[in-house]
């Protein structure tokens, strides 16, 4: 069976497919993408049997996947990192959170995921795209919070879940309330899946008990509601 995941949920995901295979002996392979990359592979007619990634993708995918087994299973809030080691800085209120983005000689976000997407717009709503968007680091492949171990950036702003796959980097914590975003992840199964009763019953399991501690221990939060 093959899984296309979004990397957001991928700690969690890696822990749910471990107890999946080990309760059903199912074989999975899973690829892990950011959601628009998932869709050029969908585009380029690759095969899959189980699609996870941002809710609303899948308004588009009605004959690729089938519609009545799309199902939230997480949700991501953006977080804020630095270098293991050095001072946190102040990120408790949204002006605090702006004078951090000033000082800092480089934030480094992403090029492709949802999160970089958010931040660059909040930039502009911010009126900071002609400071702090002139001197970032835009990371076009790979996990955020690298930037700030290599040097590169002194901030990373990327998705909690994935901050998390750096272990020399420190996670100060989330936004702001005020300027939270959170992603919504849903699952489906593949219209043209090998073996949908399979699929279906990998999906069920993504939102079973020990799913939802998976994606609790991961920095992932439960979605407020179910997708229609």
């Amino acid at each position: 069976m093959k899984v296309f995941s979004s990397p957001a949920i991928k700690k969690a995901l890696d822990e749910v497919i471990t107890t999946f295979r080990q309760e059903t002996g199912a074989s999975i392979d899973a690829v892990f993408e950011p959601t628009v990359q998932l869709l050029r592979r969908i585009d380029a007619g690759e095969s899959f049997d189980v699609m996870i990634a941002v809710t609303e993708s899948f308004g588009s995918l009605t004959t690729v996947v089938d519609p009545h087994t799309v199902v939230s299973v997480a949700r991501a809030g953006i977080g804020v990192a630095v270098k293991r080691g050095t001072p946190e800085p102040d990120i408790s209120t949204a002006d605090s959170f702006v004078q951090t983005l000033r000082a800092a000689n480089s934030v480094a976000y992403s090029g492709v995921g949802a999160s970089g997407a958010y931040f660059a717009a909040l930039l502009d709503k911010l009126g900071l795209r002609a400071d702090v968007g002139a001197r970032a680091t835009v990371v076009k492949q790979g996990y955020v919070a690298q930037a700030v171990v290599t040097g590169n950036a002194d901030i990373a702003i990327q998705q909690l879940s994935e901050l998390l796959f750096v272990p020399q980097a420190h996670i100060v914590g989330p936004l702001p309330a005020e300027l939270q975003h959170y992603t919504e992840f849903s699952a489906a199964v593949s219209a043209q899946s090998s073996d949908p009763a399979r699929a279906q019953a990998f999906v069920n399991f993504l939102t079973s008990p020990p799913a939802q501690t998976a994606y609790v221990q991961t920095r992932l939060e439960l979605p407020t509601a179910p997708a229609q």
